[in-house]
């Protein structure tokens, strides 16, 4: 089956004028009406059914400048061909200004009937790309937001799961007499979860690929704070950190190394009996980048030597900066530890 014909609704009070340019439009594949004025005209539109009008300047009463806006605030509007034979091309430019996707000048030797074609044609095959444009636009936003749902829902089952496994090596923990192991426990239950809860601020934000570092940041502080204070240690941490919007993978590291490091500072800075402040921060670099500073006021340690314990979290800081690109850097002026890691976002 051949497609229907392009319907072209005229608009012209001159009914000589409108015969001939059906003839034109006709034999150049369009289904012609004619409207003799605008009332006709915005009533016919609004029926549906009319591809492309084209709408002369002249009319009793008001001009086609007057009846263009009204066209273009119906819903679904088509596009308006603009037909003149004033000479002044303010004219046009006005036509143009108010939502006309093309003019023609109406001459008196009839040429204008034949542009008025090609005319009529160009608006309706910009009118299909542009609506085409908006609908793949709609899919696009349509498959984006499907996509961030099912990511979102992912970070929360995963966030659940992880607080699971954190729950049943707490449990674990408690069932064993030997305190290394227990304490080896206890550290691997903090380690997950740092990044639970990354996951868990990930499935409440707009925008998974990227976390707001002071918000995690925060929430994490206060659960290692109470989970070392439920353990017989409390040093009050204290964080200052920037609002930055970080890469999600980059944020996993930066939460590792902040457990790693706190974790560290609990155990090995402070003297049994004694209390100090454990201090994290987090500040921008020009031009795109981040500081992350963690340090104490305690007995002090600037990298060298072996590792106190079993060394396995000096390996994991060591991991995770090398996957932030950098280095942590022990201030070997500093008087307790304080360790540095700058990199780009």
């Amino acid at each position: 089956m051949s497609e229907p014909r392009p319907r072209l609704l005229y608009i012209d009070d001159d009914p000589a004028i409108a015969r001939l340019v059906r003839r034109t439009l006709e034999a150049r594949g369009f289904a012609f009406e004619h409207a003799s004025d605008g009332a006709a005209g915005l009533a016919r539109i609004a029926a549906g059914g009319i591809d492309v009008v084209a709408l002369d300047h002249h009319m009793p009463g008001e001009t086609g400048l007057d009846l263009l806006p009204r066209i273009r605030t119906l819903p679904d509007a088509p596009p308006v061909v603009y037909v003149t034979g004033s000479e002044d091309s303010r004219v046009a430019v006005a036509a143009l200004k108010a939502g006309a996707a093309d003019y023609v000048w109406k001459d008196v030797e009839g040429t204008f009937r034949e542009l008025l074609a090609e005319a009529a044609g160009q608006a309706l095959e910009t009118e299909r790309l542009h609506r085409a444009k908006e609908a793949a636009e709609a899919e696009t936003r349509a498959a984006r937001d499907r996509a961030e749902m099912l990511l979102r829902e992912v970070n929360h089952r995963v966030a659940n799961s992880l607080a699971l496994v954190a729950g049943l090596a707490f449990m674990q923990a408690q069932t064993l007499q030997d305190p290394a192991a227990k304490a080896a426990l206890e550290e691997m239950q903090a380690r997950i979860n740092a990044i639970a809860g990354l996951h868990r601020r990930l499935y409440t934000t707009d925008d998974v690929r990227v976390v707001e570092i002071d918000a995690y940041l925060r929430s994490l502080v206060e659960e290692l704070q109470a989970a070392m204070r439920a353990g017989g240690r409390d040093h009050p941490i204290r964080l200052e950190a920037e609002t930055v919007r970080v890469p999600t993978d980059k944020a996993v590291s930066i939460g590792v190394v902040v457990t790693e490091l706190v974790t560290n500072a609990y155990k090995y800075a402070y003297p049994a009996g004694t209390s100090g402040e454990i201090r994290v921060r987090v500040h921008r670099q020009e031009p795109d980048g981040l500081s992350l500073v963690v340090e104490d006021d305690g007995i002090g340690w600037t990298g060298d030597g072996q590792p106190r314990g079993t060394g396995l979290g000096s390996r994991i800081v060591k991991a995770m900066a090398t996957a932030l690109r950098t280095t942590a850097r022990f201030d070997a002026t500093h008087r307790g530890t304080r360790v540095v890691l700058d990199f780009a976002l």
